[in-house]
């Protein structure tokens, strides 16, 4: 007898799985970038009644990137986290965060 009724032809050698619950990887860029070379957005959200000031995308090394935010976080006196590419900064503080970076040598949209 085959050891296996269901499979019908089949060869799961070949690259194949039967397992569905492998989701894609997501390629991110890990390009990085000089601050020059940055083209940086700044967003305000309300969460949970308080405003938070985020500041993304960032194209640098993680170690850089939280270096980056914890110069920044002593600078304007507040908090802030590190997610993904992104920095959040606790307070409505948008006007005084873009002249930190762009004293730093970072570029926005306009």
């Amino acid at each position: 007898m085959k050891e296996n009724l269901f499979e019908m032809g089949a060869h799961f050698e070949e690259g194949w799985s039967s397992d569905n619950k492998k989701k894609p990887s997501q390629k991110t860029s890990t390009e990085i970038r000089p601050p020059e070379k940055h083209q940086l957005h700044v967003a305000k959200e309300k969460r949970r009644g308080k405003v938070v000031t985020i500041v993304k995308p960032f194209y640098l090394d993680k170690t850089d990137l939280q270096a980056l935010l914890k110069t920044l976080k002593k600078k304007l006196g507040t908090g802030g986290t590190l997610k993904d590419d992104t920095l959040e900064f606790q307070g409505d503080i948008p006007e005084l965060l873009r002249t930190y970076l762009e004293a730093l040598g970072y570029r926005f949209k306009h």
